[in-house]
């Protein structure tokens, strides 16, 4: 057998024996699951808002305890605050997407991935670019009167609105 066929078969029975990590987490992987199934339904409803308010408040009554209540609050504060964004679940979390579909915001529960605390996030499409660094994201534990205002107020400076 020749030096280049030893190699070939050297390096194809190597490769054969190699296991793969198990790169992802089992909530990883239901929430790629999720989003499959989200841009499936996405395209037959064609951004409906009223089957996107339906998803996202099916996703909210599954929460339990202060998830589900820190969530039913945010879903107010949004749609009141931008009401053009349209509700939808974005890996199997409550989002606010921008005419384009690009979702904007989202709320993530503690217990989806085991957290310690719930979350609400800005996407890359939110204009809340404050000099060279700015948060993205804000950890939830309760919700303060102020807390609601500044949460108003940041959604409506994402979509470009004066707060």
């Amino acid at each position: 057998m020749s030096t280049k066929k030893q190699m070939l078969k050297s390096t194809k029975s190597a490769t054969s024996k190699r296991k793969t990590p198990n790169v992802w987490t089992d909530e990883e992987k239901a929430a790629m699951r999720e989003i499959a199934k989200e841009r499936k339904a996405e395209e037959r409803m064609n951004m409906d808002r009223a089957a996107g308010e339906k998803a996202v408040l099916a996703k909210i009554a599954q929460m339990k305890g202060s998830d589900h209540a820190l969530a039913r609050r945010i879903h107010e504060i949004v749609t009141t605050a931008a009401p053009d964004l349209m509700p939808k679940t974005w890996y199997g979390m409550p989002a606010y997407a921008n005419k384009d579909g690009t979702v904007v915001c989202f709320f993530q529960d503690a217990a989806k991935f085991k957290a310690r605390y719930a979350t609400f996030g800005f996407s890359g499409a939110a204009n809340l670019d404050e000099g060279a660094m700015w948060p993205t994201s804000y950890a939830l534990t309760k919700l303060t009167d102020d807390d609601e205002a500044r949460i108003a107020a940041l959604v409506k400076k994402a979509v470009g609105e004066n707060a």
